[in-house]
């Protein structure tokens, strides 16, 4: 028999009196898996009593299917993941009886766990930082004192598109005079005052 070691720590423990309540693709993902007696009354008993021992990591030291039925008050088999995330071999375990009382926590003892902790040293002295609200306000309340003058703002010159900046090139100038005077003749050319007399 192995003493199981009292550890401390959080998570999610899933507890049932019949394996087969907890689906298996969450039963797959369990680290821990602490298993008390099974009783094999009927076919369907038996069934989830060999469904539960599949689950655990084969051992050579136990009659698994045979144990499980035997186990006593405060015994159980136990399997966890080791510091590399491998299950541990089945073991047949007496467990420890809980630590502990529904009460709300003395002074003292708050005072000793808080006092133990790593981030007292961070945490414990309150400070109070200007908020970004205290910030802008201050700077509305300046503004609101010292108000800005009025200055004649020049009014924005707008730039020229680029259709104006080809006709302001010299090239635009000599385009837009060939096509006027060309127009020109041709107006003139419809009238009959364009040609030259012979």
């Amino acid at each position: 028999m192995v003493k199981l070691i009292r550890s401390k720590g959080v998570g999610i423990y899933f507890i049932t009196q019949i394996p087969g309540d907890v689906p298996e693709s969450v039963l797959s993902q369990l680290g821990l898996k602490i298993q008390h007696a099974l009783r094999g009354f009927t076919a369907k008993d038996k069934k989830e009593i060999s469904k539960a021992v599949e689950n655990y990591p084969t051992t050579e030291f136990y009659n698994a299917s045979n144990l499980i039925q035997n186990l006593g008050i405060g015994e159980a088999f136990v399997t966890a993941l080791d510091e590399k995330g491998i299950p541990t071999p089945l073991v047949h375990t007496y467990l420890i009886s809980p630590e502990s009382r529904m009460d709300v926590l003395s002074d003292a003892e708050v005072t000793e766990l808080t006092s133990s902790s790593a981030m007292v040293a961070k945490y414990e002295q309150a400070i109070d930082r200007e908020s970004a609200y205290e910030m802008l306000t201050n700077r509305m309340e300046q503004a609101a004192q010292n108000p800005v003058p009025n200055q004649r703002t020049k009014p924005v010159k707008e730039e020229p598109g680029m259709f104006e900046q080809v006709l302001q090139s010299q090239a635009g100038r000599t385009f837009t005079n060939t096509l006027m005077r060309e127009g020109a003749k041709a107006i003139l050319g419809m009238f009959g005052l364009g040609g030259r007399r012979r």
